[in-house]
């Protein structure tokens, strides 16, 4: 099976450069991995934003603890960021029934 890197939404300048763009109309954040599937939000407002014919890029999963280069390495967009938190609550993701906290990160 071949896969063709432009039928998902762009994470990075290279896969945007890919796709011919000169510009970004919206990007977004999110705090879930990137799968293109109805079940993840920010894939969903992805494919709506970009069903409308805008430009959209996704970052997902930024780090938010270093030089915020996450937040950076695409530039400015021609109308607006968007951010979303992710499907799962921090609460349920970092700790479990007992209130111990989980020694991994299921989703990441």
């Amino acid at each position: 099976m071949d896969y063709n890197i432009q039928q998902w939404l762009p994470t990075t300048k290279k896969e945007v450069e890919q796709r011919g763009w000169k510009s970004i109309d919206v990007i977004l954040f999110t705090g879930d991995a990137y799968v293109d599937h109805p079940s993840f939000g920010g894939a969903v407002i992805g494919r709506l934003l970009e069903s409308l014919g805008l430009n959209v890029a996704i970052v997902p999963q930024p780090n938010w603890q270093d030089d915020l280069r996450d937040f950076k390495k695409l530039g400015k967009p021609n109308l607006f960021f968007g951010i979303s938190p992710g499907c799962m609550d921090s609460m349920v993701n970092h700790y479990t029934a007992a209130k111990r906290r989980r020694s991994d990160d299921a989703y990441t």
